[in-house]
């Protein structure tokens, strides 16, 4: 019996991999009915011996036989957990998942040399299409040709053995806008005018290279420190990217011309997707600049369809009016001017928009001191805050469809006026 036993034993710690203190129960149940047979196989025999031998016996061996394959357990299914959390593509080790979008997951890495900081972005080929494929891969030839400050740096991308397309960039240790908001309400002007000017830098280069970024939005632009320096903003996620300059690949003109985040889409991104040019970025940079100083967007309503109305009909409130206190007229006219439905009407450029920025008066400056001093006091916080939570930058937003555009283009207006209180779309 006492064979029987640790042959078992030992077979289920190594073919059913299990945490130690499960083997550790197994064994003592499965050993105490051999025990207690021992005891009264001696019993019945009548045994002169005064210690129960047979029975200590068992019981030495049944404990000797639970001890090894408790330790077998914790090695192999420490293994088997280790394995499980981390993969190897490349050069690059995964660790952790950050978080998963619509263009693949996110999980933060480590080069076998470099030892820096690093983030991977995934795309299992057998969850996406090829068209998908095709956009996740021109995202990142597109975005390493950018090299501000303030754009998120490519370093390496391929593919695994498996046929999944991967890329790595810098690891970004911060918040997302859309979290700076949620959890410390609208931000004053001066850090607005501070995060915007960095934006607008970033968008510039892009459109200067003929790129235009389509989905500029509060959770697409992460707020860390780098270099020392504290409230860097960092433009990231480039995968709905258009390039104007090129005619684009067969197969993506369909899948590209309705892309972006209702809350953030232009007028002309709505009705005419193929047309939009640095404006519309300009057009998201003026509601992303409304959101940080009001808290609320610029247009809410209950569908998709909604927000288009708003976007194509509507006109803003004024911020002053929405946040229920002033702001600086200058930059309240800024941000108005670039939430203009014709393209004209806008700044005509990113460097237009940084020219008009800095004019703006009324303004006390964000100086580096004071973003240390925030820093300090709240940047022990942010893993609190994020904790049980998807990362904002993850989230997955809504797709939009012909039929909602046709109708939009075609002068639907919104059912009902725009309310602060009213459900994000």
């Amino acid at each position: 019996m006492i064979l029987t036993l640790s042959n078992v034993l030992f077979a289920r710690a190594v073919f059913v991999p299990s945490p130690p203190r499960r083997t550790l129960r197994v064994g003592l149940l499965a050993s105490a009915p051999c025990v207690a047979a021992a005891l009264v196989y001696e019993h019945g025999f009548g045994s002169v011996v005064a210690l129960p031998v047979v029975a200590i016996s068992a019981l030495l061996w049944s404990l000797s036989a639970i001890a090894i394959t408790t330790l077998a357990s914790a090695v192999i299914y420490g293994l088997q957990q280790k394995v499980r959390q981390a993969r190897q593509l490349g050069q690059y080790t995964l660790g952790r998942r950050l978080g998963e979008g619509g263009m693949g997951v996110v999980f933060e890495a480590r080069h076998a040399m470099l030892r820096r900081p690093t983030a991977v972005k995934l795309l299992q080929s057998d969850k996406a299409g090829d068209e998908s494929v095709r956009r996740f891969e021109r995202e990142v030839q597109l975005t390493s040709q950018l090299s501000h400050p303030n754009t998120i740096s490519i370093f390496d991308y391929g593919r695994t053995l498996e046929g999944d397309f991967y890329y790595a960039m810098e690891y970004l240790e911060g918040m997302n806008l859309q979290e700076l908001v949620n959890d410390f309400g609208p931000q004053e002007p001066g850090r607005v005018v501070h995060i915007l000017r960095q934006v607008a830098g970033s968008l510039a280069e892009a459109h200067g290279a003929g790129l235009i970024h389509r989905d500029v939005k509060p959770a697409n632009v992460i707020l860390c420190e780098r270099g020392g320096l504290p409230d860097v903003a960092k433009v990231v996620d480039f995968g709905l990217v258009k390039d104007i300059l090129r005619t684009s690949p067969s197969g993506l003109t369909q899948i590209d011309a309705i892309t972006g985040t209702p809350l953030y889409l232009s007028p002309e991104a709505i009705t005419e997707p193929d047309s939009v040019d640095a404006r519309s970025d300009l057009y998201a940079l003026g509601a992303l600049g409304y959101f940080l100083l009001t808290g609320q967007s610029v247009f809410e309503g209950r569908t998709v369809m909604e927000v288009c109305g708003h976007h194509l009909h509507s006109r803003p409130v004024p911020l002053s009016q929405r946040l229920g206190r002033p702001v600086p007229a200058d930059l309240e006219a800024l941000l108005l001017s670039c939430l203009e439905k014709k393209p004209r009407l806008r700044p005509q450029s990113a460097e237009e928009f940084t020219v008009r920025l800095r004019a703006c008066r009324g303004i006390e400056g964000w100086s580096e001191s004071g973003a240390r001093v925030w820093w300090k006091q709240h940047g022990h916080r942010l893993p609190v805050l994020r904790s049980g939570a998807v990362p904002a930058l993850t989230e997955s937003e809504p797709e939009l469809s012909l039929e909602v555009l046709s109708q939009c283009g075609n002068g639907a207006t919104p059912s009902r006026a725009v309310s602060p209180a009213s459900p994000r779309s």
